[in-house]
């Protein structure tokens, strides 16, 4: 596969063109739903849309080139407390006889219409859901109810109950059934493979929030340390830049990348010491130096949440060279940002007013464990069910991302490999790919994109796009082996592919060898057993 095959299809779809959107002009049964009683919804709309361009409802963002489809929208009530929302897009002609249930993101709180777009485009029936947190998951204050629907009631309810709406509507069964999401998403992945293995034939799960009272600990563990210490321990911008750019000179290229990589391929192998950072003079501040505050702020970033009765490790540290990432430090302290998207579990648990300076981490932890782990975590690394029936999983992760570090996706899969007795047992049915440089879910220094946003960005074969890999593992017993993931201009697809490079299932990582760096055919997959990561203490693995 030469570079400019994608190249080219990524000049092809910059090329959409708006089609009328004539509503009346269509021959759709979509109606009929409406007047169907499916158990515990109610169908709030059920409507044809014409082929064209369509405004997603909220932010008016005018999507071009859909097909004509059935939108269906419902809301579910499992409990009294409960206001479910889902929506699901069926397509007028050509459905691939697929369901395709889909991940939303944070807190939800909304539906997720771009993903709904995009699995639209590719021909399936398409679900996805507010998780039951609208408007926003801060409103879920005094509603356990709507903890678990967050959790993972919401997910299977959808996936439920638009099963059911799929097949009235076609009048014949779903062949194969898929999930796909990432970071919330995620979370929503792994718990559908633990609760619920009978949903879905295969899962895509990507950057997975599944350890997740620990996960956000970890936020208000870097807020309240960039915030907090005497003194400023605020880091800029331009100082955030600076640590990243001192990281990658230390170790980009000595980690199996390539010579002039500006991300690290394995954030393992780096031994970055913070004290060679250059120092602010005392009583002195600028933007290319560090205050003796702001170093110490750093190193309990880099060292991660502890409890401070045991020192057990709460959750795993930032990743090196994700510092500069989207939704890194520059987020992750920001007094008009963090607290409102990523504290709301808190809120849950200790009320509207909670505040992070007097939060407990041994303390407080506990009781956050004990209300919402078990609604919440999907840490359980039994997989005997899904694997039982057939059921297949991937799971990705980007080495830059430092909003789900990728150090918990590993540590997640390595507990799986030890409960099936060995990696033999787990990579039948289950398999886990390392993304160097990208960061949360798409985007970042280094490699961006292997089809996993469902967009239609990469080929849709089975050697690019990991859907369709997914979906071959399937239908066709071929497992993937080996993905080839692109890096694009500035982390974004219309401005062309930078270079490719292929990605392996994990242990194993690309390692440059010879050749044009830009090229796939100059790496190989290489495993390295004496790389560890930073993992929770075992308490904090429930």
């Amino acid at each position: 596969m030469q570079l400019s095959k994608i190249t080219v299809l990524l000049l092809a779809l910059s090329s959409n063109f708006t089609l009328s959107a004539q509503t009346d002009s269509i021959s759709c049964s979509c109606q009929q739903l409406a007047r169907q009683t499916f158990p515990g919804a109610t169908i709030t709309m059920a409507e044809c849309v014409a082929a064209g361009t369509f405004k997603m409802p909220g932010s008016g963002v005018a999507v071009p080139d859909l097909p004509a489809f059935c939108r269906v929208a419902a809301t579910l009530k499992p409990t009294p407390e409960s206001t479910i929302r889902i929506e699901v897009w069926l397509p007028q002609t050509g459905w691939n006889g697929r369901f395709l249930g889909t991940g939303t993101g944070g807190g939800a709180g909304s539906i997720a219409y771009g993903a709904l777009v995009n699995g639209l485009k590719r021909g399936f029936a398409t679900t996805n859901t507010d998780m039951g947190t609208s408007p926003n998951a801060n409103e879920a204050v005094g509603h356990p109810e709507r903890w678990a629907d967050f959790g993972h009631r919401a997910t299977h309810e959808m996936t439920k109950t638009a099963k059911a709406i799929t097949q009235a509507h076609y009048k014949k069964p779903i062949q194969r059934a898929y999930f796909a999401g990432c970071s919330t998403g995620g979370q929503q992945a792994l718990m559908e493979a633990q609760r619920y293995p009978d949903d879905y034939d295969g899962i895509l799960a990507g950057a997975p929030a599944n350890n997740r009272t620990h996960l956000h600990t970890g936020f208000v563990w870097n807020y309240k340390v960039t915030n907090q210490l005497a003194g400023s321990a605020f880091l800029p911008k331009e100082k955030i830049a600076l640590i990243t750019q001192a990281v990658v000179k230390a170790c980009a290229g000595k980690d199996g990348g390539a010579p002039g990589d500006n991300f690290l391929t394995d954030p393992r192998a780096c031994r970055f010491d913070p004290e060679t950072l250059p120092k602010c003079p005392e009583g002195t501040d600028n933007g290319t130096c560090l205050t003796s505050t702001q170093l110490t702020a750093l190193k309990q970033v880099y060292a991660g949440p502890t409890n401070p009765r045991t020192g057990e490790r709460i959750y795993t540290p930032l990743p090196l060279g994700s510092e500069n990432s989207s939704a890194g430090l520059e987020y992750q302290q920001n007094p008009k940002q963090a607290p409102g998207s990523l504290f709301y579990q808190y809120k849950w648990v200790f009320g509207p007013n909670f505040d992070y300076k007097v939060f407990d981490f041994d303390r407080d932890q506990d009781r956050m464990d004990s209300v919402l782990a078990p609604i919440l975590n999907a840490n359980n690394p039994d997989l005997s069910s899904l694997k039982k029936r057939g059921g297949k999983i991937l799971m990705y992760a980007g080495t830059a991302d430092p909003l789900v570090p990728y150090q918990d996706a590993v540590t997640y899969y390595e507990r799986v490999v030890e409960a099936q007795g060995g990696a033999k047992q787990t990579t039948d049915f289950f398999r886990f790919f390392l993304i160097p440089g990208m960061a949360h879910c798409g985007g970042g220094p280094g490699l961006n994109d292997c089809g996993q946003s469902l967009a239609l960005t990469v080929p849709q074969d089975r050697e690019h796009d990991i859907l369709t890999a997914l979906m071959n593992w399937v239908e066709q017993g071929k497992a993937p082996d080996e993905l080839i993931a692109a890096a694009y201009t500035g982390g974004v697809a219309s401005n062309g592919v930078r270079f490719q490079r292929p990605i392996y299932p994990y242990p194993k990582l690309p390692t440059y060898k010879r050749g044009d760096p830009n090229a796939p055919a100059s790496y190989r997959g290489v495993a390295y057993p004496k790389r560890a990561v930073l993992s929770p203490a075992k308490k904090y693995l429930r």
